[in-house]
């Protein structure tokens, strides 16, 4: 509760009061100004040779990411005796100057892919296929630091869409992609496979008495798996807790044990209805808990604001909402791709993201370097700890496909930007459920203002911030604090 208070205190407290604070208490001693000053110029010096590093690096990755996206057409022919479509056309693609009309329109698509035969434009989001290059961005910007606004054109994407997902659904894993039996569980068993997730349930025990439960759903975050919960929260929970709630964990759509269809675009209504079909219709779950971690609690906040009156509680664990100004309104997905993806080789967590975000094949190659070949990294990191470290974090971190990663960050992630406001807005007003809200001082991914930019949203909201944690510790390493805080708000009176 400590930690809570000190959180609202930061919230309320104005934008300079705590500068001005730094200010009076430094009038002492020219000794300490000394060093302040000295230190103050260090920091300038490192962020100049961050950006002077980073202009470099990624100046180079805009280069090899184009040398590689021909290498990989010719390898997909080599091996598949086709071409697979990626978005470097259509960001040369002229017709991407022309106006978006005001209402979304709707793609069509064969009725090869019968799961998706309606997909709307403004599910997918315009960081697909407008990701300029580091100088070409800086060019355009003109020195401002702000992005120009985009317009596209609703044939040009419509042709790319089809293009990538008219083709016969296919159960055979890419050649650049594992086919071992934990990525690819789902294929050769049946058609029906195809339309749900990999549920972990963990239900209560048979009870003599009868005894009412509640259910709670957990999502996951990026490149992740159900084990991120289950191998963490799921052991820690009390017997009482073990035996009044039926818990829920999914493996997201293209990661995990899930599904992993080459022709799917990983949209954030995809994921959700995901849900819906793998989870809430297949158990019948009237009302429930929510639980998520990073991008899940998009789909979760998305999932609230769908069904509002059967959310019991809503629970976001780092949150990746940025807020976007209304001079960025336009361009709300590029807005929040520069901010989770800035191009900067330090810290290391930003220089992966950046990769991940910015560069379709140097990501595809990565992927393919270490998804391809988990089996033999996993052996390698056994053989090195000699097993004395648990190793789950990394298997959930190595099962996905490159298609689905890339998807998924730039459609959940960027392209859901936009709707974060408006969905924490419906919170706040149209829903009744306890909301509560986590994160760590130390999260370098996800920047902690973002929690509590979402808090200050959500008027209701209890906002935790543990000290000395990031974006992982905040669960693993403090399992059983964390499923008390839980059990707690499951079961606090609405």
């Amino acid at each position: 509760m400590h930690i809570a208070t000190c959180v609202w205190q930061e919230k309320a407290a104005p934008a300079g009061g705590m500068g001005g604070a730094r200010v009076a208490g430094g009038g002492g001693g020219g000794e300490w100004g000394a060093r302040a000053a000295a230190a103050a110029a260090l920091g300038v010096a490192g962020r100049a040779l961050n950006c002077a590093v980073s202009f470099v690096v990624f100046s180079a990755l805009d280069v090899l990411d184009v040398v590689l996206c021909l290498a990989y057409k010719l390898a997909d022919y080599a091996a598949e005796a086709e071409w697979r479509p990626c978005y470097c056309s259509a960001a040369a693609d002229p017709r991407v100057a022309q106006q978006l009309p005001p209402k979304p329109k709707v793609v069509r698509l064969s009725a090869a892919s019968p799961a998706r035969l309606h997909l709307q434009l403004e599910d997918v989001s315009d960081t697909l296929y407008a990701r300029p290059s580091l100088l070409a961005d800086a060019t355009r910007a003109g020195g401002d630091g702000v992005a120009p606004a985009l317009t596209v054109s609703p044939a040009a994407i419509a042709a790319l869409i089809r293009e990538k997902t008219d083709r016969a659904p296919r159960q055979a894993p890419c050649w650049s992609d594992c086919d071992c039996k934990v990525c690819h569980a789902w294929s050769g068993t049946s058609p029906a496979s195809l339309s749900h997730l990999y549920v972990h349930v963990q239900a209560p025990p048979a009870m003599p008495m009868a005894v009412e439960t509640e259910d709670v759903v957990f999502i996951h975050g990026f490149i992740s798996s159900s084990a991120f919960w289950t191998e963490t929260v799921f052991p820690a929970f009390s017997p009482a807790a073990r035996s009044r709630y039926r818990m829920f964990a999914v493996d997201l759509l293209g990661f995990g044990r899930s599904p992993k269809p080459a022709e799917s675009l990983y949209t954030l209504r995809e994921h959700v209805e995901m849900i819906e079909r793998s989870v809430l219709r297949r158990y019948r779950l009237g009302s429930f808990h929510v639980v998520a971690h990073s991008l899940g609690s998009v789909l979760a906040l998305a999932l609230a604001v769908k069904y509002p009156a059967a959310v019991k509680s809503l629970t976001l664990l780092a949150p990746p909402y940025f807020p976007v100004p209304e001079s960025e309104a336009e361009s709300a997905a590029q807005y929040v791709m520069r901010r989770v993806a800035p191009r900067r080789v330090w810290p290391p967590i930003a220089f992966g993201a950046s990769v991940a975000c910015w560069y379709e094949h140097v990501s595809r190659t990565i992927c393919l370097a270490i998804c391809r070949h988990h089996r033999v990294w996993d052996r390698l990191f056994r053989i090195v700890t000699r097993n004395r470290v648990r190793s789950f974090l990394i298997e959930a971190f190595m099962c996905h496909t490159h298609n689905a990663a890339w998807h998924t960050l730039h459609n959940v992630v960027c392209g859901g930007a936009g709707r974060m406001g408006a969905y924490l807005d419906a919170v706040d007003r149209r829903l009744s459920c306890k909301v509560a809200l986590f994160h760590g001082r130390d999260d370098e991914l996800v920047p902690v203002g973002c929690t509590l930019a979402a808090g200050a949203r959500v008027r209701r909201a209890r906002v935790t911030v543990y000290e000395r944690k990031d974006h992982i510790t905040i669960v693993v390493g403090q399992e059983r604090l964390f499923a008390a805080e839980l059990e707690a708000i499951w079961s606090a009176d609405q």
